[in-house]
Parts: structure tokens; sequence; C-alpha cells
């Protein structure tokens, strides 16, 4: 039977396998790979004229306490909080490394051509719990 099976396979146009006719190729979203940043590194940063933190968490998370400066992202108008300098320093960060909404954040900003984007994977959970300052709307 398993032999039949592989001669049938191998007679069958290549369009009716996985795949079909597509090329194989990457997934868009993993064509750039993000660059993480350290809390220690993005702490050097904070008050600089020329970064800009934005905060990819809900409303309620936003209200407990933020990266001093931060932006807060999570908006239907999340377009217009960019700065025109699509090679500006962009820090991107949520909750915690189980949320990726930052993620996604900053693969959609790469998309739109801003160069210098990078992510904090610990979030403002991690900034938080290491007594680092917090500034409240």
């Amino acid at each position: 039977m398993g032999i039949v099976l592989v001669a049938l396979l191998s007679m069958a146009p290549l369009s009716l396998m996985a795949g079909g006719a597509d090329e194989i190729r990457p997934a868009e979203e993993f064509r750039q790979e993000l660059n993480f940043i350290s809390m220690q590194e993005a702490e050097l940063l904070v008050g600089r004229k020329d970064v800009y933190f934005f905060d990819v968490n809900t409303l309620e998370l936003w209200a407990e306490g933020f990266i001093p400066g931060a932006v807060h992202f999570f908006t239907e108008d999340w377009k217009s909080l960019l700065p025109e300098d699509k090679g500006a320093q962009l820090i991107f960060y949520c909750a915690n490394r189980l949320c990726n909404a930052s993620e996604i954040a900053a693969y959609a900003v790469m998309k739109m051509g801003y160069t210098n984007v990078r992510q904090m994977p610990d979030g403002i959970y991690g900034w938080r719990m290491s007594g680092r300052v917090v500034e409240k709307p």
C-alpha cells in the first residue's frame, strides 16, 4: 500500500502537493529581525529628545504607570504618534515577555520604513519590579 501511494504521489502535478505552485519564501513578518533592548540600555535613553518610547499596553495598565516620557501607543490613530524622521530611535514595550503587542507594533512601523526600531521584552512589569521610576497620567 505504501509503495502504491508513493508512486501515485510522484505522478501528481506539483500544484496538488502541499504549498501548491507558489514559491517557497519566508513569512513577511520575519523578513526583518527585531532588535531587542535591555532595561539597562533603555534606562540610559530615558529623557533623550531623539528617543521615543511607546507603551503598547491597555489603558488600564498604562494608568498604573509607564516609562517616563513614553507615549501610549494602543490607539486607533497610532500612526499619527510616530516621528517624521524614519531614522529616529523608537523603543516599544508592553506588559512582559508573554505579551507580543509591542513586537507586532515594532514590526508594523518597520514595515513603514522606520529603521531604528527596538523592542524591550521585559516590558513595564519588568521595569517596575526592578524598581525603576515610572510616570503616571
